[in-house]
């Protein structure tokens, strides 16, 4: 279980992230994507990113 919330939390951090780059205009790849300079998108990608984090933060508390 530890391990699938460090791969879980990862993933959630880097798709996070992915979303509020293309929101904010900073990754417009691909070009057509509906999610360029929509700053909605960055709101739900820093949700997403913190929510990786506390992913990460339980995975590093759980005792076996």
């Amino acid at each position: 279980m530890k391990r699938l919330f460090h791969v879980l939390g990862v993933i959630a951090i880097v798709l996070g992230l992915l979303w509020a780059a293309q929101g904010s205009g900073i990754f417009p790849y691909p070009s057509s994507s509906f999610m360029i300079n929509d700053v909605t998108w960055v709101y739900y990608g820093l949700a997403t990113a913190i929510a990786g984090v506390v992913m990460l933060s339980m995975a590093r508390r759980r005792k076996r």
